[in-house]
């Protein structure tokens, strides 16, 4: 018997049940609901932007960073955040940053400039990055029977992938119904939740052997490196290459992040411990997700877009057809798993989704003009999502499954790195496809409106084909990467026992 079950068993043998494995599922509710806030807040301002800037009276030109400098803050600080619930403990860094997290909502809800909005979307970027980790870390050690574990990665991945078309639903309501900023008011009510239930539910645990001190030069080096790649990728989103603002920033990205992996090798306590990655499945498991965000955020960004300009819905309609992908992820992430995971593994499972991602969105690059919503969005976008709901469960399970108790954080904090490392290549290089089928097909024709909205579709379809070409093969290069049965559950010979250290 291992030794976090011997310790189990003298806990219930004294009568002192594992206040944290009685609590486990009203834990998940707290921690899921932590994970779709940060995530529905990546899309819930998108449709109220327009408002915004009628509001506050900034360009065109501005629009992009309200979006943005939320994008650029969690993406570059994660692997920090990761690390810093490492040495703090998992309970403490998420009810400090949920706290934060909701101040910062106040401040952009209450913004009298274009200023004080970014400045405040940017700190909500960076108190999600430590609550991303920190509510993920709770289950690697909360859920130790392997069904239910499988089960609680499904809600958890669920409900981080549905927050992000809930937030298109949701900004759409909020913006017609009451005011844009309501949009930001809104994380209040869903902080104090996360944050009560934080406080009833959990105990701050820190495994035995932590890390005694943060890593600065891994710090600085993947903190800016990451922002330069995130940056230099959102400049080259409308499909201009050339500039010292893209290449520039990509360049130094480059260098500061291959300065970053020789520090980790070196250090003594890493900020992201290289032996995470080098693991075979969890490797291919970072993979997986890393492709899924390639091509998850801009079935979002395109979709929208030939909704609203197209189909000509509004913004609330917009959202809402946004719901069979969201009931396809709840399908795939938490009704597939449970049943077929421990017959077929993870090996299967994770391609199988990244396949039926790709079939969904080939389906879509069949869309036109004379498309409807039924024949034409409906099905596939449910498809999508259940591949969609496969991945983010199963992967986000074997990519943090085994892991060092010290290293908990760190690896939790790189599934959401990878994801959104992804998603911003992903919107770079399918924008300027996009783009470029669009000019090309323009291209030695009289300008109509007919011919306008044919080249939008154009450019959309293009961005959904290359997007199910990413997927198929990430399909074919999991597959192959994989062992050949992967599995989702605990190794109970790695988890260690954690020390609490109070509230």
């Amino acid at each position: 018997m291992s030794e976090s079950a011997d310790s189990e068993s003298k806990v219930a043998a004294e009568g002192t049940p594992d206040l944290h494995y009685t609590n486990r599922w009203l834990i998940l509710a707290v921690i899921g609901l932590a994970q779709m806030t940060i995530f529905l807040d990546t899309t819930v301002v998108n449709i109220a932007l327009p408002s915004a800037q009628a509001d506050l009276g900034f360009g065109d030109g501005d629009r992009q960073w309200v979006v943005t400098a939320y994008a650029l803050a969690f993406g570059s600080l994660l692997l920090l955040g990761g690390r810093l619930v490492d040495l703090v403990g998992a309970k403490r860094s998420l009810m400090i940053s949920i706290v934060g997290f909701g101040v910062m909502s106040v401040l952009g809800g209450a913004a009298n400039g274009f200023a004080m909005l970014v400045t405040a979307r940017a700190l909500q970027g960076a108190f999600a990055a430590l609550v991303a980790p920190a509510a993920l870390s709770f289950l690697l050690t909360v859920f130790k029977d392997p069904k239910e574990r499988v089960t609680a990665f499904g809600v958890y991945g669920a409900l981080g992938s549905g927050g992000l078309a809930l937030g298109l639903i949701l900004g759409g309501a909020l913006t017609d119904w009451l005011d844009w900023r309501w949009c930001l008011y809104v994380n209040v009510i869903l902080t104090a939740v996360v944050f009560v239930g934080a406080l009833l539910t959990m105990q701050n645990r820190q495994a035995a052997q932590r890390p005694e001190r943060l890593d600065l030069p891994g710090t600085v080096t993947a903190s800016v490196g990451l922002f330069c790649l995130a940056y230099g990728l959102s400049n080259a989103a409308d499909g201009e290459w050339g500039g010292a603002d893209v290449w520039g920033y990509l360049v130094g990205s480059g260098i500061l992040l291959v300065a970053f992996v020789v520090f980790e090798l070196r250090s003594r306590t890493p900020l992201l411990p290289i032996r995470i990655v080098l693991h075979r499945n969890r490797g291919s498991a970072y993979l997986a997700m890393f492709l899924l965000g390639v091509g998850l955020f801009v079935q979002f960004l395109f979709l929208t877009y030939y909704l609203q300009l197209i189909l000509k819905f509004t913004a609330i309609e917009s959202g809402l057809a946004f719901l069979p992908m969201i009931f396809g992820i709840a399908i795939g992430a938490t009704t597939v798993p449970p049943v077929l995971e421990p017959k077929l593994g993870a090996r299967i499972l994770i391609p199988a989704g990244l396949l039926l991602a790709a079939v969904g969105s080939f389906w879509l690059s069949r869309l036109s003009t004379d498309s409807s919503y039924a024949a034409g969005v409906l099905a596939p976008s449910f498809i999508a999502g259940i591949g969609f709901g496969l991945v983010v469960s199963l992967g986000a399970a074997v990519a943090t499954v085994g892991v060092e108790p010290q290293d908990a954080g760190a690896a939790s904090a790189l599934v959401n790195t990878v994801q959104q490392v992804g998603g911003s290549i992903g919107t770079a290089l399918l924008s300027t496809l996009a783009i470029t089928a669009a000019d090309s097909f323009v291209e030695g024709k009289e300008k109509t409106a007919k011919l306008a909205a044919e080249a939008s579709v154009e450019s959309y379809t293009t961005a959904f084909f290359w997007g199910a070409m990413v997927f198929l093969g990430g399909a074919i290069v999991c597959g192959l990467l994989f062992d050949r049965f992967v599995t989702a559950q605990a190794d109970p010979e790695i988890e260690e026992p954690a020390t609490a250290v109070g509230a």
